[in-house]
């Protein structure tokens, strides 16, 4: 650009009638070329995407394209303004105004890169949280449009170490009189992370048990299961411990069957063979634990312990699933002739000796 300047410059010297003619004539080569001078990039660059063999998204580089025109035509307009020589104070005047201009077009185009799509597919790589993706593109704005509002004040001459001083004394400030709101902001950011849970899970704490309504940096909304809407604030979701329901692999069923104490052995025998094969082979039931014993003898029973897992983790179906297999049970029972024990306890009296 200071090679075209020179040239045209030299072109017009000593002539002053010529010197509009020529700025005007940078100015509308740059006005009409700036399409031009766009195209040509991107269909150079679409040219290296289609022969890389790495994907190159070009919605990358269309974020850039409303900047690059601006800042082609903002940059005609000042080599057509310096050719026109003005003098030394206008010449500051458009310098100072041209730096800036630059500084907003370069800020424009990184604010428009974190909306292209490559942003969003890297979130999904690494897959982030929908609300902490949304929250770091947030921040990200916010400190290119205060670099940018920085950058932009040290060009009109200002001094902005004093600014910025005051800035991190009244964010001190800030901080203090809102430790509680920063405390649930920075456990928000901790729970998106680490996510222990979603919106949707059925989740349990010492506090509160429901599903997940709404997760935010400052609380966490939470329907209990009799409709009350629960509002928690993310501090105490993090520093207690939290049991995820909704994530189980599989959900665990376990009790003791008590057949009457004259139960034979054989028909006790057949009963827990019975049943085990039952559960062996019923599709519902997770086959990795499967255990059916003769524990115990009880004070008026027989124990038989049952622990094995249903492969569903809902909760109605795991009713379902538990019906069944008690349905089952109680066929085994009948078939085998064996009963319920009922608790029961035997007195016996002594009888009073007869007196003579």
């Amino acid at each position: 650009m200071d090679l075209i300047e020179t040239w045209f410059v030299a072109a017009v010297s000593g002539a002053g009638l010529l010197r509009p003619v020529a700025a005007l004539l940078v100015f509308l080569a740059f006005l009409f070329s700036r399409g031009v001078i766009t195209n040509f990039l991107f269909d150079l660059t679409s040219r290296i995407a289609s022969r890389s063999k790495k994907e190159i998204d070009l919605s990358f580089f269309l974020a850039l394209e409303a900047p690059l025109k601006n800042f082609i035509l903002v940059l005609g307009i000042y080599i057509a303004l310096s050719i026109l020589s003005l003098g030394p104070p206008w010449e500051s005047y458009f310098t100072v105004l041209f730096r800036i201009l630059v500084v907003v077009f370069v800020a424009w185009g990184l604010y428009n890169l974190t909306e292209s799509r490559p942003f969003k597919v890297l979130s999904k790589r690494y897959r982030l949280d929908p609300i902490l993706a949304g929250f770091l593109v947030k921040a990200v704005k916010a400190v290119i449009v205060a670099l940018a509002v920085v950058m932009i004040i040290q060009q009109l001459g200002y001094n902005v170490s004093g600014f910025i001083a005051g800035l991190g004394l009244g964010g001190l400030a800030v901080a203090l009189a809102a430790q509680d709101a920063l405390a649930n902001i920075f456990a928000g950011i901790v729970i998106i992370a680490d996510r222990p849970f979603s919106v949707g899970d059925w989740i349990s704490t010492p506090a509160v048990e429901g599903t997940v309504e709404e997760l935010s940096f400052r609380s966490t909304k939470i329907r209990t299961f009799a409709q009350a809407l629960v509002t928690v604030p993310n501090k105490i979701l993090a520093n207690e411990a939290v049991t995820n329901w909704t994530r189980m692999g599989k959900r665990r069923v376990s009790f003791n069957l008590q057949v009457a104490l004259h139960t034979p052995r054989e028909k006790l025998e057949r009963c827990v063979r019975r049943i085990r094969e039952t559960l062996q082979n019923d599709p519902d039931i997770h086959p990795e634990t499967i255990l059916v014993y003769f524990e115990s003898f009880g004070e008026s029973s027989l124990e038989i312990i049952l622990y094995f897992f249903t492969k569903t983790t809902a909760y109605a179906e795991y009713l379902a699933v538990k019906e069944s297999i008690n349905f089952k049970i109680i066929e085994i029972l009948e078939d085998e002739g064996v009963t319920l024990a009922r608790p029961a306890r035997s007195i016996y009296f002594d009888a009073p000796s007869q007196q003579s």
